[in-house]
């Protein structure tokens, strides 16, 4: 928040959240830590990040482990009574009316995970298989859903082995939380099914599990249920989003500050007096960024005095108010997600008194909202992007670059083409903006009739982060070209946060001005460039952190 900002309390409480929030997301991977401690309550997302991403290891805490001993007590005591209880002596589902005799539970078990392992599909990623996994060992280690503390103790084994289970792009819907991930996830814990080891390589479940000394888990009552019935593959990469959404909202900060130096505009509507009257936290930070980014510059504002413009176009002026939006859209998202974090979903679960309940919070609402709102953000951050590239471009919108940046117009095409990979990722950003929550479909004989789809949400979701990052690495290229060019032009030099990142990507392998050559490296270069945060990095070095 820009100094001597006046608001009132709530919206000094949200600053604070967007606070903690970019704090936690900026963290720099090398401080994640080593070993992820699991209690019986809590969870940060940099702890996710760290087992999902950077490959820490998991261990129990002993308060978790007497916590499962306590409930597996409970359901034990359940379990040897003749009246049927939900999850530990009936069936599931709409089969829940039958009630099970005790020397077929471990079959019932056994059966569940196995009938409800029917994902098919591309193999989801091995950062989102960890997540899910750790958040399911998390909610085991509340509690709260009765399985022995040997189940947990096999589960913390198979991450700290590098053994990630294959599971497949299809089969949850949300609701009973992301079944089918993660019956494929429990499957492997029995010693069946498909996973991959620390090399990589898919091999039979009972291969690897030998190979790192661990014993494969005959499930007993309620256990198999345990294992499956949770919102973590859809909370992981919630968590996942969020993180690569921190570094992205930075970056389109820095290169829409790029792109109005390059078209010689006005860094005026950054003061931050303007964005005080209007105290949307993100749209503070935004600007803020921006103005830093161009403190210094030779270029913005200076070149008006021929042709004075009293505005510009919407794509530039407006650029904090879009990406200040998403930043908020983040921010309230990741509010549900330290909800969700805190949370314990099974069903049944077992309370402090000693009840067992069922319950439907293992409906994925929540989470499926706040991804589909996301995505919404990613596509209209992608698409003003792709209209202040377009800008670039065009002679007559340009002032005074050449048209396409091409080195000779007409022999050269320049970057017209970049533009039309541009523009096909903004308009499938739009495609993937349609809200998955907004559908449902029933399933299990009408039992389940009303489903989140908020594991779908959460994988359209990572699609387009992906796409916002191509489609930023073209904005990128394209700004640096039209700054070399001004430069060489003779204009004046650009603030010293841009020249930074213009000379780190060259560094890179991202080529300036010249005749036509092969592109598609250029632009490779400039998205792996911005995956890995050199963007923010480069701009820091030079003004320091950003928001």
């Amino acid at each position: 928040m820009p100094p001597g900002t006046v608001v009132g309390p709530g919206v000094v409480a949200i600053h604070a959240h967007n606070d903690r929030v970019n704090n936690d997301l900026h963290s720099a991977p090398e401080t994640a830590p080593a070993t992820v401690s699991i209690g019986e309550a809590g969870m940060s997302p940099q702890d996710v990040l760290a087992v999902a991403r950077a490959g820490a290891r998991v261990e129990l805490t002993e308060r978790a482990i007497k916590a499962m001993a306590t409930s597996r007590a409970v359901v034990e005591g359940l379990a040897a009574r003749t009246e049927p209880v939900y999850g530990v002596s009936t069936g599931f589902g709409a089969l829940a009316v039958r009630h099970i005799s005790p020397e077929l539970r471990t079959r019932l078990q056994h059966s569940l995970v196995r009938s409800h392992a029917a994902g098919m599909g591309p193999r989801v990623e091995d950062e989102v298989v960890r997540a899910l996994m750790l958040l399911r060992l998390k909610t085991l280690c509340s509690g709260r859903t009765g399985v022995r503390p040997v189940v947990a103790q096999t589960m913390a084994g198979l991450l700290n082995a590098g053994i990630t289970p294959v599971v497949r792009e299809f089969g949850s819907l949300g609701c009973s939380g992301d079944l089918a991930p993660l019956a494929h996830c429990a499957l492997v814990l029995t010693g069946e099914g498909e996973a991959s080891g620390p090399d990589g390589v898919v091999r039979p479940a009972a291969e690897l599990l030998a190979a790192a000394g661990l014993e494969p888990i005959e499930l007993k009552e309620k256990e198999g249920l345990a294992l499956i019935n949770g919102t973590d593959g859809m909370l992981g990469m919630l968590l996942m989003a969020g993180a690569d959404l921190a570094r992205l909202f930075t970056t389109a900060d820095i290169t829409a500050a790029m792109t109005m130096e390059a078209l010689l505009g006005t860094s005026r509507v950054l003061d931050p007096a303007l964005h005080a009257i209007r105290p949307h936290p993100g749209q503070a930070a935004s600007a803020a960024n921006m103005l830093r980014v161009l403190d210094g510059s030779a270029l913005t504002g200076h070149h008006q005095d021929a042709a004075p413009r009293v505005q510009d176009a919407y794509s530039v002026r407006c650029a904090p108010q879009v990406a200040g939006a998403g930043r908020d859209t983040l921010a309230h998202a990741l509010l549900v997600a330290d909800r969700e974090l805190a949370s314990a979903v099974d069903n049944p679960v077992i309370l402090e008194d000693g009840r067992i309940e069922s319950n439907g919070n293992f409906h994925g609402a929540p989470v499926g909202y706040v991804l589909d709102f996301l995505a919404v953000a990613v596509a209209d951050l992608g698409s003003i992007a792709e209209r202040r590239t377009d800008r670039l471009l065009d002679p007559s919108r340009s002032h005074g670059l050449p048209a396409f940046l091409a080195d000779d117009p007409g022999v050269d095409s320049g970057l017209m083409i970049a533009q039309y990979t541009q523009a096909a990722l903004v308009s499938e950003c739009k495609r993937l903006a349609m809200p998955a929550s907004a559908d449902s479909i029933p399933s299990s004989a009408m039992q389940e009739d009303h489903v989140s789809m908020g594991w779908s949400a959460a994988r359209k979701l990572r699609r387009a982060i992906d796409n916002l990052n191509r489609i930023l690495a073209i904005e990128l290229t394209t700004a640096a070209r039209a700054l070399d060019m001004r430069v060489a032009a003779g204009l004046g030099a650009p603030a010293p946060a841009t020249a930074a990142v213009i000379a780190a990507l060259r560094a890179s392998g991202g080529e300036g001005v010249g005749p036509d050559r092969f592109l598609a490296p250029d632009l490779e270069a400039a998205d792996a460039f911005v995956r890995a945060g050199k963007v923010i990095e480069a701009a820091a070095a030079a003004v320091g952190e950003l928001n």
